[in-house]
């Protein structure tokens, strides 16, 4: 697999925001906010940015 970069482009989606919950582990939230620190961006912002990279380049695998 060929290495997958991290980009940031403008803005894609342009719809009004909707709120939502999401329990995710103690430790990963600490690595998001060390990420959101250093590239001086909110966390709302970084889980935006991983999700639409994920939406962007997921293949969804077929049962056999």
């Amino acid at each position: 697999m060929e290495d997958a970069k991290f980009i940031i482009s403008p803005k894609r989606y342009k719809e009004e925001s909707q709120v939502f919950s999401v329990r995710m582990p103690k430790d990963m939230l600490r690595d998001v906010d060390a990420v959101a620190q250093k590239t001086g961006r909110t966390r709302n912002e970084i889980l935006l940015k991983c999700i639409e990279f994920t939406l962007t380049h997921l293949e969804i695998a077929e049962k056999e």
